[in-house]
């Protein structure tokens, strides 16, 4: 046999083993590819130009470079570890460890670059599928055409051949370091196998669980007012990361082993088949792994907590403008309000218009402020608060002595929060009129132009409205203003209102919006954002499960000999494989329940600071999340199912 004919077999034998590799090569290589092409692509000039994406799409392909170029590695660590033997085997029939390496060069070539080409071609393919979606997420209005770029395809190939160069150097230099005898020591030595729990162990295992909770209940209080200065936000965000890391650290390295101990004391260390090949091999292995477990829990976290906000500021495009902008077009010149309604007329739209004077006065609200706000560099129980009449508001009616509160964003009431009732104080420029707070409604009756960045409305009844405005403080305001409303009475017609708005050059003047212009300001940046966060988390997912799954690929070859004594004492396949399929469960079912649980209480400590909802989009996020992450513990039993049966 010659060493080509070798070299053939080698790679006909080893392709059952590298499947998962090849497909997870094939898929990002073909990931990259397109996600490249978007950057030459001449359909993405105008995404580029409008919402300044080419940036951030450069960004990501560094991003994307990084999480392949560690998966590739660590993945051909897995491989060239598990051909120890089989290199053994080698140099005991006389092979220099020169031509060894040319044979898994050269093995290593054929899948390498076959897989290379192959998911250069897929990426082409669905370039164009990629960038109609991209133009659908973020709503731009243009042609996605099938285009091949040179540019993409050159670093592409630069890309993956620097990869195969390091990928070489780690076995030459795997292969040169090794005797024969450490070669056929490599399995047996790469998992950390240890039979009793020791003091230290249990110690970090607690240690491990208390730091997770105390992260997790740092970031519940991050933005409840215990934290009131830039200094105390920074330590307490630095405090909740550190503790959640190096307690997920803690907790694969003693935590899971010593809740499994506990489990397995409590049966006086009777186990029954299935949990001997589901909590003991975990308790063993699990700690071995507790590095790589805790970076995929990390950035899987990561990945679910970004693409979470940005889709829930997405989802929530459409009521943020609502809230920005209660009508449809919101203006504050009547000239200007004049042209527009011109013009709508003209091309036979119709539309209700509203109009409501607003002042503005000073609001002494420290009585009803529910919020500590001491040691802060400004007063925050006094505002300059947007004040209307109860009279130009028709669903409200209010007595002399009578203040509401309207539109409130969540992100003030998180930072300063409002007690249901109490005692504040409007101020004039020389009048001081004492007043009772009765309340504060969601609604929004002004536009983002009137609100301070966010603050509440005053509605009063209408003898205090012209007592305030008698008495107008030339400090907080120097001129009169007018909140003008226009809705357009057929939706089929906003957007052709919308168009008419924009060619008269309104939109671009920060005292007149539209909400339908601002809603899709906010899907096409959130969009980008989220096109490119899920690019990257669903590579990141690929490649984690891929690692996940080679993991047990090793295991499963390693206890096949267990397996072969287990069918020939009368358990059956079927027996077995309730172990393993429980086994499988915890194995991939723990890093992503603590990436999720990590992801959501981020989630949760600063969501409304990206929207209005939060449920919705961040459980549908985790339910892909999850149904994708499984498929690779489905493969993992049917890998294992496969073990048992040629066990025996």
């Amino acid at each position: 046999m010659n060493i080509n004919q070798l070299i053939l077999r080698n790679l006909k034998k080893n392709l059952k083993n590298y499947y998962l590799y090849v497909f997870a090569l094939i898929f990002s290589v073909a990931l990259y590819f397109a996600f490249v092409t978007l950057q030459y692509d001449p359909s993405m000039d105008q995404v580029k130009g409008s919402i300044k994406g080419g940036a951030s799409i450069r960004a990501a392909s560094i991003l994307l470079v990084a999480i392949v170029s560690i998966f590739l590695l660590y993945a051909n660590n897995i491989f060239i570890k598990r051909r120890s033997k089989e290199i053994g085997l080698f140099q005991l029939i006389g092979m220099t460890k020169s031509k060894i390496f040319r044979i898994l060069s050269a093995e290593n070539f054929i899948l390498y670059f076959g897989s290379l080409m192959i998911g250069i071609f897929i990426g082409f393919s669905v370039s164009k599928l990629i960038i109609m979606v991209l133009f659908k997420i973020t709503g731009v209005d243009a042609i996605a055409k099938l285009h091949f770029s040179v540019q993409a395809l050159i670093q592409t190939l630069v890309v993956f051949c620097i990869i195969y160069l390091f990928i070489m150097l780690m076995n030459y230099a795997f292969i040169k370091r090794q005797s024969i005898l450490s070669l056929f020591r490599v399995l047996s030595s790469t998992e950390q196998k240890v039979k009793k729990m020791s003091l230290i162990e249990i110690i970090i295992g607690i240690i491990g669980i208390v730091f997770i909770v105390s992260g997790y209940y740092i970031s519940s209080k991050l933005f409840d007012g215990d934290f009131r200065t830039m200094t105390e936000l920074s330590i307490a965000m630095i405090f909740i990361l550190a503790s959640v890391i190096i307690g997920t650290y803690l907790f694969y390295k003693g935590s899971v082993s010593f809740i499994f101990h506990l489990i397995r004391k409590k049966k006086d260390g009777y186990l029954n088949i299935n949990e001997v090949l589901s909590l003991s091999s975990i308790m063993f292995r699990m700690k071995s792994n507790a590095l790589l477990l805790t970076i995929i829990t990390t950035v899987s976290a990561l990945a679910i907590g970004l693409l979470s906000l940005s889709y829930i500021s997405y989802y929530s495009a459409e009521k943020t403008a609502e809230n920005y902008v209660p009508a449809n077009f919101s203006m504050t010149n009547l000239q200007d309000a004049e042209q527009f309604k011109d013009a709508l007329h003209a091309n036979n739209i119709k539309y209700s218009e509203e109009m409501i004077d607003v002042i503005y006065a000073n609001i002494n609200i420290k009585k009803i402020l529910d919020t500590n706000l001491e040691g802060l560099n400004f007063d925050p129980g006094v505002m300059a608060t947007a004040v209307v009449s109860d009279k130009a508001i028709e669903s409200i009616d209010l007595s002399k002595d009578e203040t509401l509160f309207t539109g409130y964003t969540d992100l003030l009431q998180k930072f300063m929060t409002l007690k249901d009732s109490g005692q504040i104080e409007l101020k004039g420029k020389h009048e001081v009129i004492p007043q009772k707070y009765v309340g504060l409604n969601k609604e929004y009756i002004l536009s983002w132009y009137f609100t301070n960045g966010g603050s509440p409305t005053a509605i009063v009844d209408e003898t205090i409205f012209e007592r305030l405005k008698n008495d107008i403080d030339p400090k907080i305001q120097k001129e009169s203003f007018v909140y003008i409303g226009i809705d357009i009475t057929e939706e089929a017609n906003i957007e052709k209102a919308n168009n008419l708005f924009k060619e008269a050059g309104f939109n671009s003047n920060n005292l007149h919006h539209s909400r339908l212009e601002m809603s899709n300001n906010q899907k096409q940046n959130m969009g980008l954002i989220m096109f490119i966060v899920g690019f990257l988390g669903l590579t990141f997912l690929i490649t984690s499960g891929c690692i996940l799954y080679f993991k047990q690929m090793d295991e499963s070859e390693d206890e096949r000999s267990n397996y072969t004594i287990l069918r020939k004492l009368g358990f059956t396949q079927g027996d077995l494989l309730k172990g393993i399929r429980a086994k499988q469960i915890f194995n991939f079912g723990i890093p992503l329940v603590i990436g999720l649980l990590h992801s959501y209480f981020a989630v949760q400590s600063g969501w409304f600071l990206f929207g209005t909802e939060i449920w919705t989009p961040m459980i549908i996020v985790m339910v892909l999340y999850t149904a994708l992450y499984s498929i690779f513990g489905i493969l993992s039993v049917l890998y294992y199912k496969k073990v048992i049966k040629e066990a025996l």
